[in-house]
């Protein structure tokens, strides 16, 4: 059973036959229509999010799978914020902030692609893409926020 597998980063909900997909499943002879719905239906709730997809093909029998990522940090907390981008100066410019509890919303999205062993180290993580970022948590600097999350302020929060 030979099995191909084949990648790409796909704006959510709106996958085509188009490249990068139908030049690259194409010469495995799937219904590439059929694989691009499947995406979008798997993708809709990151619409306007870049989401990793991975498909695999059974080369014999056209059978496939999607497996689907998570969006970057960076592109969870443009999300929430309602954002265009991160700040091009995050020590001056700040882009934004979100409260503790989208912090944790975010690091709960993030925990099954990350190192992190529990939620509290993912929130950490998340923390450290808003200091670079230029979010501020409850109008707070996140590195500040980093140091209560460390002492258990927010431990009940993070159960």
């Amino acid at each position: 059973m030979e099995r191909k597998q084949v990648e790409a980063l796909i704006n959510g909900g709106e996958a085509t036959a188009g490249p990068p997909l139908g030049p690259a499943l194409g010469p495995l002879g799937v219904n590439v229509l059929q694989i691009v719905n499947r995406i979008n239906e798997l993708t809709k709730d990151y619409a306007g999010m870049k989401v990793p997809v991975k498909i695999i093909v059974d080369v014999e029998t056209k059978d496939f799978d999607v497996e689907i990522g998570t969006p970057t940090t960076s592109a969870l907390v443009i999300k929430e914020l309602g954002a265009e981008k991160g700040s091009g100066n995050p020590k001056a410019e700040k882009i934004g902030n979100l409260s503790i509890e989208q912090a944790v919303k975010i690091a709960r999205m993030k925990i099954a692609g990350s190192y992190a062993r529990d939620v509290k180290a993912a929130l950490k993580e998340v923390l450290g893409t808003f200091v670079s970022m230029g979010v501020t948590v409850d109008a707070k600097d996140p590195r500040e926020v980093q140091k209560d999350v460390e002492s258990g302020r927010y431990d009940e929060l993070l159960k």
